[in-house]
């Protein structure tokens, strides 16, 4: 079968990379790719907001599945539009992909089915947010309603800092603001869950915790992601089954309600506090980094997972994986998530010795004149497999220095909650 790929980061590279082990896959399309997908793929210079050229060109190259990785095609309805052809498309429908478009929805849904979740209060402008303040209490969380690439969520201090984010908001920062949305701080550890759905079936697709902030010991703006591991320490037979009742079960039957099956990746960003979950977001597709993370891990081929969802058969795969932690470390241009300079050479990347569990995933990245150059925010991720946490960070750590690429900079702390130093 011939697959296309949509997407251009280090998650994009990930998901290549796994497909392509499959002996049923012919050959991978990726619209537009990156460096790290050029090497074992057919990068398209096709815009994944072009739905119509990316039909077409679908069609006219026999593309039998198109696997969706990032959250704004999903959002703007690709796998509606798609409705009319015999292609199969990994990923939820324009309804079920609210979950992620609109941090409102969500709420409305958790408030519906008494999903738990912060306390919060949806505001239309500046002014009414800004006099909630005197009747809140600090610390709290500031959301942009929209899609902002995981950077539109401020944890404030103080009404000075809460001030700020809100001007901020409805300023544009992160694009067109309706609504902001202002909630209290949860108290806990957070922890990424991931299900995989083929609008019939649920499985669990493991865990893993991200970290969001720029700055070591989880300080500073927020980022896409500094890096991730894989388990989560906090996951046992019980949470796991107040996650799926209390949280994933409710939300999946709220969307069938709304005429919705949820069929694709969902992720469950969750704070766990006294081993109850709490419901952040969601992400209706794999995370970045964690899908870097957890792909490594998996046993069973992805593309028969995959297919088998599109097909509405995933009650019949045996999903299994590696016992082995998993750690990833983003490399960011210098200045991310603010202003950083893009086309800035990477080389030594093919001198770079790879063990059997060590993972070089591009993310911002290029090819021109068959050399590499950064272009984007995160650049490139590493991830190492081992026993234990410590030895996979040593490992990714030492694949960096050997790297040793003077445009970029990372956290040397990812996995700290669950490493003895």
């Amino acid at each position: 079968m011939n697959v296309g790929i949509i997407g251009s980061g280090g998650r994009e590279h990930a998901l290549c990379l796994s497909i392509k082990k499959s002996h049923r896959v012919d050959k991978i399309y990726c619209f537009p790719g990156n460096a790290g997908t050029a090497a074992i793929a057919e990068n398209i210079e096709i815009n994944f907001s072009d739905f119509n050229k990316i039909k077409e060109f679908s069609i006219k190259n026999e593309i039998d599945l198109l696997v969706v990785g990032p959250e704004k095609p999903l959002v703007d309805g690709i796998v509606d539009f798609f409705n009319d052809t015999k292609i199969n498309i990994f990923g939820p429908d324009k309804i079920s992909s609210q979950l992620e478009g609109s941090k409102i929805f969500t709420k409305n849904i958790c408030e519906k089915y008494n999903i738990p979740t912060a306390k919060f209060g949806i505001f239309e402008n500046a002014n009414d947010a800004i006099l909630f303040l005197d009747k809140t209490q600090f610390p709290l969380v500031v959301k942009a309603d929209g899609l902002a690439s995981g950077k539109g969520v401020y944890i404030c201090e103080n009404k000075n800092e809460a001030n700020l984010a809100i001007n901020q908001v409805f300023d544009g920062k992160f694009g067109l603001a309706k609504n902001i949305l202002i909630e209290e701080f949860l108290v806990g550890e957070e922890m990424s869950y991931f299900i995989i759905s083929d609008g019939k079936e649920i499985k669990s697709f493991e865990t893993a915790q991200d970290h969001k902030r720029v700055l070591e010991g989880d300080k500073g703006a927020n980022t896409g992601g500094m890096g991730a591991y894989s388990p989560s320490r906090l996951l046992n037979q019980s949470l796991e089954e107040k996650i799926l009742n209390k949280i994933i079960k409710p939300t999946i039957k709220a969307l069938e309600e709304m005429g919705s099956n949820y069929k694709g990746f969902l992720y469950a960003g969750l704070m766990i506090v006294k081993d109850e979950p709490y419901l952040i977001e969601y992400n209706v597709r794999m995370g970045d980094p964690e899908c870097q993370t957890i792909l490594p891990k998996l046993k069973t081929d992805l593309f028969e997972i995959i297919n088998a969802c599109c097909n509405e058969n995933l009650k019949n795969i045996n999903i299994e994986w590696h016992d082995k932690k998993s750690l990833c470390i983003v490399l960011c241009s210098k200045g991310y998530p603010e202003k950083y300079n893009n086309e800035i050479l990477i080389a030594n990347t093919e001198s770079l010795e790879l063990g059997e569990d060590d993972y070089f995933f591009h993310a911002g990245t290029k090819k021109i004149n068959n050399k590499i150059y950064s272009n984007g925010g995160r650049v490139i991720n590493f991830v190492s497999l081992s026993s234990n946490f410590k030895n996979s960070r040593d490992k990714a750590i030492s694949l960096i220095k050997n790297l040793n690429w003077k445009g970029g900079f990372y956290r040397k702390d990812i996995g700290y909650k669950v490493i003895d130093e």
